[in-house]
């Protein structure tokens, strides 16, 4: 898939904020610092777009990126940083609840899971929400640019066992630093994206 025109659309606080016109999204969601924004700027080929933060738990709002007017990648908060209030988590979690439940433009949910740290408890509390709702989701590993090729293949099953999923669908890796997995991940989404347009 070519990528020709990316622009920012908007930040939204509540789901009934969502841009007009409607079209397909592509969701980002992971731990705070998980590489969120330099995955979305790497993707797209465009260095600041998404603004990359070296202080966790800054990114509040969801941020809309229209991509050739064909449809949306969703950069959703981070979560899982002590040093947010209790109120400020409860807070995320609602706003990101409300845009993933009911929202027929999602086309997948893309979780992002720092390949050296591995999988937390909040990660596996979120694909075990997902998979209740019976969300369209799939998990990136990402910063695999810090693991060896062959240790890839060690930490992708220590992810998925402390994920605990009940499908057995393959990773993806990726690397904003040298843009490992990026030309597999945009393949990915053009089939998605396909297969919602037939």
């Amino acid at each position: 898939m070519k990528i020709k025109n990316v622009q920012y659309v908007k930040s939204i606080l509540s789901a009934n904020e969502r841009p007009i016109p409607a079209l397909p999204e592509i969701a980002f969601v992971g731990r705070s610092n998980v590489g969120k924004s330099s995955l979305i700027n790497c993707l797209v080929n465009v260095k600041n777009l998404a603004r990359v933060s070296k202080q966790p738990g800054k990114t509040r709002a969801i941020n809309y990126f229209s991509v050739d007017n064909r449809f949306y990648l969703v950069d959703l908060p981070g979560y899982g940083f002590a040093k947010v209030s209790k109120s400020a988590q409860v807070d995320w979690q609602r706003v990101i609840e409300a845009y993933l439940l009911n929202n027929q433009q999602i086309r997948r949910i893309l979780v992002l899971i720092d390949s050296k740290v591995g999988a937390k408890e909040n990660d596996r509390q979120l694909i075990e929400w997902l998979e209740f709702n019976r969300a369209p989701y799939r998990v990136v590993a990402t910063k695999v640019d810090k693991i060896s090729r062959s240790e890839r293949a060690v930490q992708a099953r220590k992810i998925r066992e402390a994920l605990n999923q009940s499908r057995n669908e393959p990773l993806l890796f990726f690397s904003a630093k040298d843009r490992t997995g990026r030309e597999e991940l945009l393949k990915y989404i053009g089939e998605l994206l396909e297969g919602s347009e037939k």
